[in-house]
């Protein structure tokens, strides 16, 4: 809000200067957030009284006034007819300075003296056209300099509320606020009003049928007004707080919405129908035009002011074009009221229309200050528009709202706020904030706040009251006690930590995509129908279809990911996602939220360079990096299986990864119509593991382990199998052979060839045996080989060579 300083001293004695002032409101919680000094600069300009005006002899279209200041008369050449004898104006002497950098000269035009000029409004900066001099009131005193007449130099201060702060969005609020801050008197308008002998309810019958939304309704009525501009001072003061004038009617609403705070609003009586107001919810799709020539559709909780026969404002928002203020406008009715600050924010919100009435109603206005607005507005169009006021207001208010009366205990306000107050103290704060104190038991009172401070409900907000009156600044700063307690993460949160630590160490860079996902995108994964991944919640209110439900698998985010990362021509990617995803539950409104581990490769792994020889990353490279990170997390051993059954891999270059025989995530290959529908080269290759069970297996605790003292001994065993079965099948049974000294099984070749028959394949294992305490005997590893061997030919597919 833009606050006019030379505005504000009507209503308070403030001896601070402009930016003393923007300090104080600053700490006190009103941020000011800048200072401008507006207002056109002149000097040598004064009022004037023209004593004669006479046709000038050598020019039909000039004038020759005589004016005088201080008894002194002066001989003016004028081309303005606006003027009269009698007049006040304001003359710019010879040597005079007017904006513009136009100095005054004596001059002789077509053979008069002229000693000096009389300004225009827009000659002297106040306006940008003007037609006629500026004629001055009656009153001003002769020869006082204009700029100090109109107090046309002044400081606007731009004032930054919180939400719940609308006390303040007018001039008398921060003039209260002010008031309060530095002890001076608080002095608002006190309207003046003659009134007619009719009375309002002979012109005008109000009904409220809808008071939820509207608690409070007031009408006044005046006849025979003069529609025209606004005098200067009003003019003014509405455009240094970024209001256009319209016309003195208008813009009288509008200044007493800025000066109170309270919004109102002018009909041209003679357009309402039946000359009866009515305020109602409108009906479902109804259309309106508002002043703005904006066709408007309505739903069923818009407010509506109407007439006897249709609807002529949206009440609380904006007027209607049906019933404005215009040139011949004779009759007004004179709209104050308060409504219900939810049910304006919900209709300014539904009609993407926000104005400066919505803005003060959607916080709260003053329930009482709806009278006071009134009478001051209607006092003031009487003065500049003329005309006759109707006997009375018309004040629908069938339940008044309530005070709350709030309990306030001295030792709590000393507590919260860290410093010692007395009640003396704390009595007189509240009472420079008008607020009703009542004694209670011992050290504690009853406060009751004023109407036009909804925010303060409860006990913290009259103690924040408190010490911001007393001032922020001089609450002592204390370091507050703290005590210093060690510090173990939990299993899960380190086991996160040390993942993407070890991922990064390979190369990976963490990538962090939406929750909210396309359901197209998990159609592309080939899921079956009867698969739960396949189900994802979907969102209420979705900001798109592409982010419509909720991820149950980390694999859109990084294949969509990969996919914008290509058309940048980054062809090269390794990235990790570590987030939950969200599994339904069948019979639950909300999923299971798990913690899941994702990653992608595809390209090179190195980049390229001369001395840099190129490696495509494959099945070998992922397994390699899965298995890396679960050995850094110290993971029992993994094995791979075969990965038939998991759609979106290829069906020969996937694979489950178990520990302990336990599934805990997949690898390998995309499939070819999954990379085709992310639009993804072959050979893309990923990763997705399951946290929790990862969680249960990791171990923190680093344990060592000696070098081996005694040599190792190898015995190889070649075998022929199905091309179906596994390299790691073969290697868990050998394990299974139930012996403490077997120490590594490594395969070391695969062959397919002329001796093997076709449908299988040759694989070569080499397995090392060790002791811890000695040396083992060449007799204790054969008998410990051939248990191996007669376990192995125990499986019909195999064939020990």
């Amino acid at each position: 809000m833009r606050v006019s300083f030379n505005w504000l001293k009507e209503y308070v004695d403030c001896e601070l200067a402009p930016s003393e002032l923007a300090d104080l409101l600053t700490m006190a919680g009103l941020e000011i957030e800048g200072v401008e000094e507006v207002g056109p600069e002149f000097k040598g300009v004064v009022v004037a009284q023209i004593t004669s005006i006479a046709p000038h002899p050598q020019a039909d279209r000039l004038s020759l006034c005589r004016v005088k200041v201080a008894e002194k008369p002066y001989s003016i050449v004028c081309g303005a007819r606006n003027m009269k004898e009698g007049d006040k104006v304001a003359l710019a002497l010879v040597g005079a300075e007017l904006p513009e950098g136009v100095k005054i000269q004596k001059t002789t035009i077509r053979g008069e003296l002229s000693e000096g000029m009389m300004c225009s409004e827009a000659e002297l900066g106040f306006s940008s056209g003007a037609e006629g001099i500026m004629i001055l009131p009656p009153e001003a005193p002769i020869g006082t300099l204009v700029a100090d007449l109109l107090n046309v130099r002044d400081y606007v201060l731009e004032v930054s509320l919180t939400p719940n702060r609308g006390d303040c969005l007018s001039m008398i609020g921060v003039a209260r606020e002010v008031a309060a801050l530095t002890g001076k008197r608080f002095h608002p308008p006190t309207p003046q009003l003659r009134e007619g002998e009719e009375r309002v309810d002979e012109f005008v019958r109000v009904s409220v049928l809808d008071p939820d939304l509207c608690p409070r309704y007031s009408a006044r009525f005046i006849t025979g007004v003069q529609i025209g501009p606004s005098p200067l001072w009003l003019r003014t003061r509405l455009e240094r707080a970024g209001v256009r004038s319209i016309n003195n009617v208008v813009d009288v609403t509008n200044y007493v919405m800025l000066e109170y705070g309270q919004p109102l609003h002018a009909f041209d009586f003679d357009l309402l129908e039946g000359g009866e107001i009515v305020v109602k919810r409108a009906a479902e799709g109804e259309r309106f035009v508002t002043l703005d020539e904006v066709e408007r559709v309505l739903s069923k909780d818009t407010l509506m002011i109407c007439d006897a026969v249709r609807p002529v404002a949206i009440g609380g928002v904006m007027g209607g074009l049906n019933s404005e203020i215009r040139e011949d406008t004779s009759r007004v009715l004179l709209e104050s009221a308060y409504f219900s600050p939810e049910g304006i924010r919900r209709t300014s919100t539904a009609l993407g229309l926000q104005t400066e009435s919505s803005y003060r109603f959607e916080r709260g206005v003053d329930p009482e200050g709806v009278s006071a607005a009134s009478l001051r507005a209607i006092a003031l169009i009487a003065q500049l528009a003329g005309g006759e006021v109707a006997k009375g207001v018309i004040d629908c208010y069938p339940t008044p709202l309530l005070r709350l009366e709030i309990r306030l205990r001295l030792p709590r306000v000393n507590t919260l706020l860290g410093i010692h107050m007395e009640q003396e103290e704390v009595k007189g704060i509240l009472k420079r904030l008008h607020m009703e104190v009542k004694e209670g038991k011992g050290d504690e009172w009853v406060v009751t706040s004023p109407t036009y401070r909804g925010d303060i409900t409860r006990e913290i907000d009259l103690i924040e009251e408190i010490g911001r009156l007393r001032g922020y600044d001089l609450i002592p700063v204390q370091v507050p006690k703290m005590w210093v307690l060690p510090f173990r993460k939990e299993r899960e949160e380190a086991l996160e930590e040390q993942a993407k630590e070890v991922l990064v160490g390979l190369g990976f860079y963490e990538v962090i995509t939406f929750s909210f996902i396309s359901p197209q995108s998990l159609e592309a994964l080939r899921l079956p129908a009867d698969d739960f991944r396949l189900h994802p919640l979907a969102l209420l209110n979705p900001l798109a279809e592409v982010q419509s439900v909720m991820r149950t698998t980390l694999l859109p985010g990084l294949l969509e990911t990969a996919r914008y990362n290509l058309s940048h021509k980054n062809r090269d990617l390794k990235i990790f996602e570590l987030r939950e995803v969200y599994h339904p539950r069948e019979g639950e409104r909300l999923p299971v939220e798990r913690r899941a581990l994702a990653g992608l490769v595809m390209g090179t792994a190195a980049g390229e360079g001369w001395n840099i020889p190129l490696q495509e990353m494959d099945f070998y490279y992922v397994k390699g990096c899965v298995e890396q990170l679960l050995a850094e997390l110290r993971t029992p051993p993994p094995t791979f299986t075969t990965s038939e059954g998991i759609p979106y891999l290829h069906p020969s270059k996937g694979a489950v990864i178990r520990l302990d025989g336990e599934k805990i995530g997949t690898m390998g290959e995309l499939h070819p119509e999954v990379a085709e529908a992310f639009e993804l080269p072959p050979g893309v290759l990923i990763f997705e593991l399951d946290i929790s069970p990862l969680s249960d297996r990791f171990w923190r605790e680093i344990t060592f382990t000696p070098l081996p003292r005694f040599p190792s001994v190898a015995r190889d065993v070649a075998v022929t199998v199905d091309e179906g079965m596994s390299a790691g099948e073969i290697t868990e049974l050998i394990r299974e052979v139930d012996n403490k000294y077997i120490e590594a099984v490594v395969v070391f070749d695969c062959y397919r060839g002329d001796s093997i028959p076709p449908g299988r394949k040759g694989l070569a294992f080499r397995i090392r045996y060790r002791s811890s305490d000695r040396t083992l005997t060449d007799e204790e590893v054969n008998e410990f080989h051939r248990e191996v061997l007669e376990r192995l030919e125990k499986v019909p597919e195999l064939m020990v060579r």
